[in-house]
């Protein structure tokens, strides 16, 4: 089969129109036809920040897929789909400890091998996440992409947090990946304080109940931090075991989210820098508190996250938009000059 893409040969060089060929799919495999695409922050690091992939150049990015099953298992043959970013291999020690997100064997689209920027996709089927029609009355199935990495990258470390109701949530980013954190974390009934340096972005959470939003970009750290206790005071939550999730992937978020922590605190990596911090570990001694990073999502967690689509607690149209995969280099281009406010999600567009 003839499959037609837009291939990255080269750092910050214009995609390129291509095909390729499939001779066959294997026993264990799925041929996907590509409903849409979103476009990530990794996927620019691959494309301009120097971040190497694992596949050889010239290689198809775009690892946030929704599409139809035209080849594979019986039972997902002509099935609406999400094809989670993180595809592990099922079998070895961390599969089996719970942590398939980690798997030393995973397959990640556009990274490993070619991925959602083109009319299909051949992935491993294991894993493949079935969306129900429910999920499918609000959205469309290219609109669905983002869970694939901006839905369940925030799901996994929300719930890794063991976040409660009445709980403090500190969401530092409300991008396209915090836009979710903060949605996830009000519907596990914790109050959050969103906090961002564009008020466009703020703006986006006007109406949400029992979240606070901060601007925080003529604020130093100092000023912060006590704008975030007297949010504390008004939400009515505790003054210590705060939750912060760092979502931005910028060193001021990182620095931000690290100064945030106070006793019994947590502060989770999710956004990703080159940037080194200089940081004092002892604070983590002294107030008892943790500092941890979360990758991806396992599959497991997909069906948990779509149905909170399908029953509509969760909402994805508001904050994505989708595009003809023909402009992806001016969507790339704008992306990479935050000229775009919502998530993109790129719709094959080949004739």
């Amino acid at each position: 089969m003839k499959i037609q893409a837009y291939q990255m040969v080269g750092r910050s060089q214009p995609f390129a129109k291509t095909e390729y060929t499939v001779a066959e799919i294997k026993p264990d495999e799925a041929l996907v036809e590509v409903a849409g695409c979103g476009v990530c922050h990794t996927d620019l690091s691959f494309w301009h920040f120097g971040v190497p992939t694992r596949h050889e150049l010239p290689l198809v990015l775009g690892h946030e897929i929704s599409g139809t099953v035209l080849e594979g298992p019986q039972e997902l043959l002509g099935k609406p789909v999400v094809i989670p970013a993180v595809l592990p291999c099922g079998e070895c020690d961390l599969c089996h400890q719970g942590r398939s997100n980690i798997c030393r064997r995973q397959q990640m689209p556009g990274n490993d091998f070619h991925g959602g920027f083109a009319s299909h996709v051949v992935a491993p089927a294991r894993f493949l996440a079935p969306v129900p029609e429910g999920a499918l009355s609000q959205h469309t199935l290219a609109e669905l992409a983002v869970v694939a990495d901006a839905v369940t990258t925030p799901y996994q470390v929300i719930a890794k947090s063991d976040l409660q109701a009445g709980e403090l949530a500190i969401v530092i980013g409300v991008g396209g990946v915090g836009i979710y954190a903060v949605q996830l974390a009000a519907i596990r009934g914790a109050k959050v304080v969103a906090i961002d340096v564009a008020a466009d972005k703020l703006a986006q959470l006007d109406g949400m109940s029992d979240v606070i939003c901060l601007n925080s970009k003529e604020l130093d750290i100092k000023e912060i931090k006590q704008q975030v206790k007297e949010n504390c005071r008004e939400l009515g939550t505790p003054a210590h075991g705060w939750k912060i999730f760092e979502m931005s992937g910028t060193r001021a978020g990182q620095e931000l989210g690290f100064a945030l922590l106070g006793t019994t605190g947590s502060l989770a990596i999710v956004g990703f820098t080159l940037d080194k911090l200089e940081v004092r570990l002892s604070n983590l001694m002294a107030f008892d508190a943790e500092v941890k990073g979360t990758w991806g999502c396992k599959p497991e967690l997909y069906p948990a996250a779509i149905a909170l689509i399908a029953e509509g607690k969760l909402q994805l149209k508001p904050y994505t938009e989708t595009f003809p995969l023909s402009q992806i280099n001016d969507i790339f281009q704008q992306t990479l000059e935050h000229k775009l406010l919502k998530r993109s999600v790129l719709i094959p567009d080949f004739t």
